[in-house]
């Protein structure tokens, strides 16, 4: 495991990556999924001493095809590499952002069999899984906004098995991988989230 961060340059400006997105995530939950783990994703790049925006690219167009596989999950992160190849996306990148399928229905043939060994693969995987869980706690306040989700409350939201079920707590956990406690971790995605509450309408 290298939980190190070396530089990551995506071969996208914010611009570039914005117009990508736009042009090929249509769904508006997912829009908000991804808007949520750029967010999440700068946080930490903030955290970490890394480029915010080339972080916050990652999080943003890590499920740029998903719209077009979600009927097919074995297609998702294969249909992407294409995609992002053909707009310029760096190797390196692509890998990173296809590393958040590893261990999951997607991906096919040994795509699941893969392990996730950088800092930055835990992170995006730990940033992109998160944004369910705040969202579904958020939702569980009467007043439902992300305002009054406090990082005590998540801690026991993420020990109870029955709370958001579908919510991946071992990829959550991987963030642990990079060094910061998952109380640090909690409060960087909820703060990340809270600043754009309005357009998660939350």
């Amino acid at each position: 495991m290298d939980a190190s961060f070396d530089p990551v340059n995506t071969n996208l400006s914010y611009e570039q990556a914005s117009a990508l997105f736009d042009e090929h995530v249509k769904d508006a939950a997912l829009r908000m999924h991804c808007r949520a783990s750029e967010k999440i994703m700068r946080g930490l790049a903030r955290h970490f001493g890394q480029d915010e925006e080339q972080w916050g690219i990652l999080g943003l167009i890590h499920d740029i095809d998903f719209d077009k596989t979600k009927d097919n999950p074995v297609d998702h992160c294969v249909l992407a590499r294409s995609m992002l190849g053909d707009a310029g996306v760096s190797n390196e990148a692509i890998d990173i952002i296809c590393s958040h399928a590893w261990g999951t229905e997607c991906g096919g043939g040994t795509v699941q069999e893969k392990k996730r060994t950088r800092g930055i693969e835990h992170a995006l995987v730990a940033a992109e899984t998160v944004t369910g869980l705040i969202y579904a706690a958020a939702l569980m306040n009467p007043e439902k906004k992300l305002s009054n989700v406090k990082v005590k409350s998540l801690k026991k939201k993420y020990k109870s098995k029955a709370f958001a079920r579908n919510c991946n707590r071992a990829f959550i956990a991987e963030i642990e991988n990079t060094g910061l406690q998952m109380a640090e971790f909690f409060d960087i995605a909820i703060k990340a989230m809270q600043e754009i509450s309005d357009e998660l309408g939350l």
